[in-house]
C-alpha cells in the first residue's frame, strides 16, 4: 500500500509538471508585487552570518512543520486538489475548442489524444482527493460525539458512570491537542514567515524563498479562520463536557450516598439479628424450638432485605407491580413446580403439620423413607434417614440424607411420627405357638415382659394425649399394651403392641424379644411353631407283587 506522504508528494509532483505557464505567469506577478516594497540592502559579513542562521533556523522549522504535521498534510493535499482541479478546467477548454472545429489536422488529433489522456489520469487523481473538495478541516474541526449520557440510579449505573466519564475525559483530552497542534502550527508558520520575509531581503534574486514566503503567507490565511473556528468549537465543546460532567458528579455523590445508607441500615439489621439470636441462644434450651426461631429470623431479615433494597431501587414501584401482574401466569406455568414447593413450604411453615425434628415417614409409589427433618428450605425438606424397621425389612440401606420436594405434601403421604410433641409411637412383636400350647400362660407372658419395658412410654403418652384432646377428638387413649391371638395356619399367632420411642423403636424391640423368647422356653407346656407338614404311613396296607419284568437283567 502507498503511504499516504508518498501518495501526496506523488500528486504534487505530478501537478507541478502539468502546470500551464499562464498560472506561473500570474505567480510571479504576485510574488513581484508583494515584493517591491522590500528593499535590498548592501550585504557584508555580519550579514552573511544572519543569513546563514536564518537558513538554520528555516530548516529547523521545515523539520518540526513536516514531522507528524497532519495539518500541513491535509493543506497541502487541499492545495493539489486546488491546483489538480484548475488543469482540469483548462485541459477542458482545450478540448472544448479542438471539438469544435470541423476538421482535425493529424498533430491535432495527435494534441487532443493526449489531452484526454492527461484530463483521464487528473480525474482519478481527483477521485483520491475527493474528500479534500469542500471543507477539508470538518473532519478534525468537528468534536466527537457525545453518547447518551448514563442515568445514575443504581450501583451499577455508578461504574457505567465513571466508565463513561472517563471517555469523556479521553475525549476531550484528544480534541485539546488537536487545537493545540493547530495553535502551534500557527506560531511556526508565523516564525518561518518573518524569517523568509528577512531572508527575502537580503537576498532579492533568490526566487525559492520568495515563493517560500508566498506559500507561508497562503497558509497563514487558510490557518487563521480554521483557528478561530477551532476555538468557538472547542469552548462550547469544553462547557458542554463541563456541565455533563458536574452533572454525573452530584448523581455518583447522590448514589454513593444511598448506597451509604443503605449500608447503615443493613448493618443495623445485621447486629439486631445477632443480637437477638444470641439473646434466644442463651435463654433458649430447646433445640427444636431455637431452630425454628433461628429459620424464622433468618426469613424476616432476609424479607426485609429485600423490600429495602427493592423501595430504595425501584422509583416506579405501581409499574413493578403491574408487570409482576401481566408475568405471573406465564411464571405460574413455567415454573409450575417452584411455586408448588413454594405454596408447599408455606403450607408446612403456618400449617404446623411438618417441623424440623420430627421423625416422617416418606411414601412415594413402592419407594418408603423413614427419618428425621433436620432442614425445610423455601423447595425441598431435607430428611436425614435413620436405622429403622423399614430399612431393616425393605431398604437394606440406611443413613442417606434425602431431598423431598415441598409440593409432595399435596399429592403423597408423609406420615409424622412426632406430631405435636409426641415422642412415642405404637410397636409390635408377632410370634406363634403350636396350637396345643399353653395359649393364656403364653399371652400372660407376653404382656408382662411388654409392660415391664414400656411402663416409662406408656406414661408418657398418656400426659402427651391428655394435652391433644384439646386439639383433636381423639375418642381411644388407652395406652397400656394390648395382646391379640389369632389362629393361623401353622399355629397361634400372639401379637403384642407397646409404646416405644419413636426414635429407638429396635433397641426396645430387641429387648422385648429376647426375653420373650428367654421366658416361652422355660415352660413346658408352650411351644414355638413354625412351618411344619406331617406324613402319616400305614404299615397294614400289603405291598404289591413285584413282576418278572421290573426285576434287573441278571437277577430274573
Amino acid at each position: 500500500m502507498i503511504k499516504p506522504l508518498m501518495l501526496v508528494s506523488f500528486l504534487l509532483a505530478t501537478t507541478f509538471s502539468l502546470a500551464i505557464p499562464t498560472s506561473e505567469q500570474n505567480s510571479t506577478l504576485e510574488q513581484n508585487s508583494t515584493l517591491e516594497q522590500i528593499k535590498i540592502p548592501t550585504l557584508n559579513l555580519k550579514d552573511i552570518e544572519k543569513i546563514n542562521a536564518l537558513i538554520q533556523k528555516k530548516e529547523n522549522l521545515d523539520e518540526t512543520l513536516i514531522d507528524n504535521n497532519i495539518w500541513s498534510k491535509i493543506y497541502s493535499n487541499y492545495h493539489v486538489y486546488q491546483e489538480l482541479k484548475k488543469n482540469e478546467n483548462l485541459l477542458n477548454s482545450q478540448i472544448q475548442i479542438l471539438d469544435n472545429k470541423y476538421k482535425l489536422t493529424l498533430k491535432e488529433e495527435e494534441a487532443l489524444e493526449t489531452i484526454r489522456n492527461k484530463k483521464s489520469i487528473l480525474e482519478g487523481k481527483l477521485q483520491l482527493l475527493k474528500e479534500y473538495e469542500k471543507d477539508p478541516f470538518k473532519k478534525f474541526l468537528t468534536p466527537p460525539i457525545i453518547e447518551e449520557v448514563p442515568i445514575v440510579t443504581n450501583p451499577i449505573a455508578v461504574i457505567s458512570a465513571l466508565s463513561y466519564q472517563e471517555k469523556l475525559n479521553s475525549d476531550e483530552q484528544e480534541y485539546h491537542h488537536r487545537y493545540d497542534s493547530l495553535q502551534n502550527i500557527m506560531i511556526k508558520l508565523k516564525e518561518k514567515r518573518n524569517v523568509l520575509r528577512q531572508l527575502v531581503t537580503y537576498e532579492k534574486n533568490n526566487t525559492l524563498y520568495n515563493k517560500d514566503f508566498l506559500d507561508v503567507t497562503d497558509k497563514i490565511k487558510t490557518f487563521a479562520p480554521v483557528l478561530e473556528i477551532f476555538k468557538t468549537t472547542q469552548n462550547v465543546y469544553t462547557k458542554k463536557i463541563d456541565e455533563i460532567k458536574l452533572n454525573l458528579q452530584s448523581e455518583i455523590k447522590r448514589e454513593l450516598q444511598k448506597m451509604m445508607n443503605l449500608g447503615i441500615i443493613i448493618i443495623s439489621f445485621i447486629l439486631f439479628l445477632v443480637f437477638i439470636k444470641y439473646l434466644v441462644r442463651r435463654y433458649m434450651s430447646d433445640n427444636d424450638r431455637f431452630y425454628t426461631i433461628n429459620k424464622a429470623l433468618n426469613v424476616t431479615f432476609v424479607t426485609l432485605l429485600m423490600f429495602t433494597l427493592l423501595f430504595a431501587y425501584i422509583e416506579n414501584v405501581s409499574y413493578l407491580v403491574t408487570i409482576l401482574g401481566f408475568a405471573s401466569a406465564g411464571i405460574a406455568i413455567a415454573m409450575k413446580d417452584w411455586f408448588m414447593s413454594i405454596m408447599g413450604w408455606l403450607t408446612i411453615m403456618f400449617g404446623g403439620a411438618i417441623h424440623v425434628g420430627d421423625r416422617v415417614k416418606f411414601v412415594r409409589g413402592n419407594v418408603e423413607y423413614v427419618g428425621d427433618i433436620v432442614d425445610i428450605s423455601l423447595l425441598r425438606m431435607t430428611i436425614q434417614e435413620d436405622i429403622t424397621l423399614t430399612t431393616c425389612m425393605h431398604n437394606r440401606r440406611a443413613g442417606r440424607i434425602i431431598f423431598v420436594p415441598n409440593n409432595f405434601i399435596f399429592t403423597d403421604m408423609i406420615a409424622n411420627y412426632t406430631h405435636a410433641g409426641l415422642k412415642t409411637v405404637w410397636d409390635g412383636i408377632d410370634f406363634m405357638i403350636t396350637f396345643d400350647s399353653n395359649v393364656t400362660k403364653a399371652s400372660s407372658i407376653a404382656k408382662e415382659v411388654t409392660k415391664k419395658y414400656s411402663k416409662g412410654y406408656t406414661d408418657i403418652t398418656r400426659k402427651q394425649l391428655n394435652k391433644l384432646r384439646s386439639q383433636y377428638s381423639m375418642k381411644n387413649t388407652n395406652v397400656e399394651p394390648r395382646i391379640y391371638t389369632f389362629i393361623e395356619p401353622y399355629g397361634i399367632k400372639i401379637s403384642a403392641w407397646y409404646h416405644t420411642n419413636a426414635y429407638a423403636t429396635l433397641t426396645l424391640r430387641s429387648t422385648i424379644s429376647m426375653e420373650i423368647i428367654g421366658r416361652l422356653q422355660k415352660e413346658d407346656d408352650i411351644f414355638l411353631a413354625f412351618p411344619t407338614q406331617s406324613i402319616f404311613v400305614d404299615k397294614n396296607v400289603p405291598k404289591p407283587p413285584i413282576e418278572l419284568e421290573d426285576l434287573p437283567i441278571g437277577e430274573a
